[in-house]
């Protein structure tokens, strides 16, 4: 009953979206997302289980086993979404004539709302929209085929860079700005050296520097977001539900900004803001879904389409939305724990197949996994830094008392760095921390972005000092 309540809540919505704004048919869409997905888990999982795609709970009593991939499912019914999704977004440009012959010109409402308007069909709009879905469908296929060959991690690390392809493509001939400003403080010193070489006659005119053009550096910069994102989700797991759970997180962060712009920024800010939430709340519809079955005690895991899926997701927003330096600031976390995890990642220290915590059975808590350092030895160079954060209790090292040598320490990640810290404690738990941490470090950086941000460059989009 429930379910049938929701669903025509949503067809209200997404009927009446024509009148209001793509947000409500947003909304529409992300309440379907969520029931189909919640539907569809159950019904799959045992056929998922039967050609091989299961794995077993490590960090639960019997080690039971658990249908793996169903990320896929979430992902591919947030694609289907967006297929359906595009005649609403762009409905009020459907229910037009033009002079006919494929001509783009201007065009006249036939059934206007508020008295008759004119407008252009936005192409570019249409093919950010596309450009973004074609991205994402690139990046399940990577995530699909990770899942199925478990591709080694220093072949898989660049690929989702080709996925986003299309994306940067598309950005390139629709909006190509590759400039950055300068802070402000900045300016007047970059000024002050433009008015010394004018003097030595090394430059003609002295020119006010207020911003610098990065050229193909920024096309580089926002392919290793595409890298980054997916990569970075993909590495903060091992726990039941963290990995929807910091998505969600990252989600609800990002919406929280969009709202800022849609209630405080320019129009121009509003489009690219507005793009986002289109495609961030049928997003969240699909992970709370996903959420209801993978938090602890888990029934299902996410595997690696849905890392992949969700981290391209927050890439796509922030590139199309043009706010990628306020997405890298809501992945903090994910940064903190991919720095922290590079001694194991590049080799430094021993790093075992799987880094998730320790399951002791008989009290049922979370303990910090260890790395066996006397039969594998850190790089020589690197023992005094390991001794360091030791020390800061950044680590956990067992040392032999006789002849000072390092037998194990902790793996370097922060779901271990958290038991470290706080001590053992049950999964759920855990991943609540860790989630409460990731919210409250988003919302920190949230107001630096906005307040510090506007000092330094005595400007943002929402307001400006002077």
């Amino acid at each position: 009953m429930l379910r049938k309540l929701l669903f025509l809540l949503a067809g209200i919505l997404i009927y009446y979206s024509r009148y209001s704004s793509v947000v409500v048919a947003a909304v529409g869409f992300a309440i379907i997302g969520y029931i189909v997905t919640d539907n569809l888990i159950p019904r799959v999982g045992p056929s998922f289980i039967k050609i091989g795609l299961f794995g077993k709970d490590l960090s639960k009593v019997g080690k039971p086993v658990l249908p793996e991939c169903i990320g896929a499912v979430s992902a591919t019914v947030y694609l289907f979404i967006m297929f359906f999704y595009i005649p609403f977004i762009f409905y009020r440009y459907l229910v037009t004539v033009t002079s006919g012959g494929g001509q783009r010109d201007v065009a006249v409402d036939q059934w206007p709302i508020d008295g008759p308007s004119y407008s252009v069909f936005p192409h570019s709009r249409l093919s950010e929209y596309l450009s973004s879905t074609l991205c994402l469908e690139s990046t399940i296929l990577l995530g699909i085929a990770d899942d199925l060959f478990d591709i080694r991690w220093r072949h898989k690390f660049f690929l989702p860079a080709v996925a986003a392809i299309p994306l940067l493509a598309v950005y390139y001939i629709d909006f190509g700005v590759t400039s950055v400003l300068v802070p402000g403080f900045m300016q007047n010193w970059l000024s002050k050296c433009m008015f010394f070489l004018h003097e030595k006659g090394i430059v003609e005119t002295p020119i006010n520097i207020t911003s610098i053009d990065l050229k193909g550096l920024y096309y580089m910069y926002m392919a290793s977001m595409a890298i980054f994102c997916p990569n970075s989700i993909n590495i903060l797991a091992g726990i039941n539900g963290l990995e929807v759970g910091q998505s969600i997180v990252l989600g609800l962060l990002a919406l929280i900004n969009d709202t800022l712009y849609m209630t405080l920024g320019s129009e121009t800010t509003k489009n690219s803001h507005r793009f986002s939430i289109v495609l961030i709340i049928p997003f969240l519809g699909v992970s709370m879904a996903l959420f209801k079955w993978n938090k602890w005690p888990a029934k299902v895991f996410v595997g690696d389409t849905y890392c992949y899926f969700a981290g391209m997701v927050f890439a796509v927003v922030g590139i199309q939305g043009h706010f990628a330096k306020t997405m890298l600031l809501l992945f903090v976390p994910q940064i903190i724990n991919f720095i922290y995890s590079v001694p194991q990642l590049f080799n430094l220290v021993f790093c075992p197949r799987h880094r998730l915590p320790k399951f002791n059975e008989s009290d049922g808590l979370l303990y910090p996994s260890r790395a066996n350092l006397k039969e594998n030895p850190p790089k020589t160079f690197f023992i005094p830094i390991l001794k360091v954060l030791g020390f800061c209790h950044l680590i956990d090292l067992e040392i032999d008392d006789k002849t000072g040598q390092i037998i194990s320490c902790s793996n370097m990640t922060i779901i271990n760095l958290m038991l470290v810290w706080f001590g053992p404690m049950r999964e759920d738990k855990l991943c609540n921390l860790i989630l409460s941490c990731q919210f409250m470090i988003g919302i920190a950086a949230l107001v630096l972005r906005h307040c510090v941000g506007s000092i330094i460059f005595q400007h943002d989009n929402l307001w400006t000092i002077k």
